[in-house]
């Protein structure tokens, strides 16, 4: 079996190699390794109204389709089940709508909202029927504040990431967040997924890519923070430009922070600004395909020109330049790994460790 070595000592480590990102064999072992042990993103909250209680979905569209439902009780609670039947693995909710129980189309089965199975025409005759596997499998649900993320087959707690994170932006409102549908857009990037997420994961280009960025933040003060499956970049401003409000009890307080760059791995991204936040998610497409969906909840409008927080599409179109720039290079016979700076990339550093882990394991 291929192993994948970085030292977790970031001064004499090595990059992944660009075997990592030219093996469709890897590639398609992280699909397993990595996705399916992921959490991700299911929607706000508000996908399911007052006159819905049923939402289909998929894990990751496209990508892993494995096909799920929202349920929301009369409780506000929620839950995640599989939206295949335990007869003969048909869809059951094709749509989101308000029901009172689960019931396939094609042969009738029906289950409790809970999963639980209800009932069956002619199997009055079947044997040790009906049996645990004939329950519809539930899987996890965590929330953060009005946002909702499913794990498969999670490896880590992700409501411990979410708590921490909560009680870092505890100053923001998220349950005033709104969905800005015309600031949401995806993009199509021509390289590898985890090029991107490397591209994300450190400040160290901004002077050398981004102009406008670059004029906002204060790039000698830019950080870095390492927690176990998350990492945190802090983004300071320059002197008069726009930043958080921060309450005098805050840890961050008296600091010029413009924007907390939050990814959580292996491929979500959490970017808060003083007017709301970005949710980023990456997908694999293939080999040399990522689809990247850039999602926008704002709850105070008049600060989206500013700032660290502005612009987002120029941004992420100078990040693409660079990151399909490097899906070339990656390719070429003579590069093997780079090394990582030890003060500029220790989030991509970090990104390589938890791939490598995983991988191995």
């Amino acid at each position: 079996m291929v192993k994948i070595n970085v030292d977790k000592n970031i001064k004499v480590a090595e990059t992944l190699s660009s075997d990592f990102y030219k093996s469709k064999e890897l590639f398609d072992d992280l699909k397993h390794k990595v996705f399916y042990k992921s959490w991700q993103f299911i929607e706000h909250k508000s996908v399911l109204p007052v006159n819905s209680n049923v939402y289909p979905f998929e894990f990751m569209k496209d990508y892993i389709e494995e096909p799920l439902i929202l349920i929301k009780d009369e409780k506000e609670n929620f839950k995640c089940l599989t939206n295949v039947c335990t007869h003969r693995a048909n869809i059951i909710v094709n749509d989101r709508c308000n029901l009172t129980d689960l019931r396939c189309m094609y042969h009738g089965r029906k289950f409790h909202l809970n999963g639980k199975f209800k009932s069956m025409p002619e199997f009055e005759d079947a044997k040790n029927f009906p049996r645990d596997d004939d329950n519809l499998k539930e899987f996890s649900i965590s929330n953060f504040g009005p946002f909702l993320f499913v794990g498969l087959e999670p490896k880590y707690d992700i409501q411990k990431i979410f708590d921490e994170i909560s009680n870092r932006v505890s100053f923001i409102p998220l349950d005033n967040l709104q969905f800005r549908g015309d600031l949401s857009k995806d993009y199509i990037v021509n390289s590898h997924w985890a090029l991107y997420c490397d591209n994300y994961l450190e400040g160290f280009h901004i002077p050398f890519v981004h102009n406008d960025l670059n004029t906002v933040l204060d790039y000698g003060d830019y950080d870095t923070e390492i927690y176990d499956n998350y990492n945190l970049q802090l983004g300071y401003a320059k002197k008069g430009e726009e930043i958080f409000e921060i309450p005098k009890s805050h840890i961050d307080f008296g600091k010029n922070v413009a924007a907390y760059y939050y990814w959580l791995y292996p491929n979500i991204m959490l970017n808060f600004y003083p007017w709301g936040l970005s949710i980023n998610i990456v997908k694999p497409i293939n080999i040399k395909k990522t689809k990247v969906q850039f999602l926008s909840y704002v709850y105070d409008e008049s600060k989206l020109d500013l700032g660290a927080g502005a612009s987002l599409d120029k941004v992420e179109r100078e990040d693409e330049f660079v990151v399909e720039g490097v899906q070339k290079g990656i390719n070429s016979k003579f590069y093997k790994a780079g090394r990582f700076s030890p003060t500029k990339e220790r989030g991509v550093h970090h990104f390589h460790t938890l791939l490598s882990n995983s991988y191995n394991s």
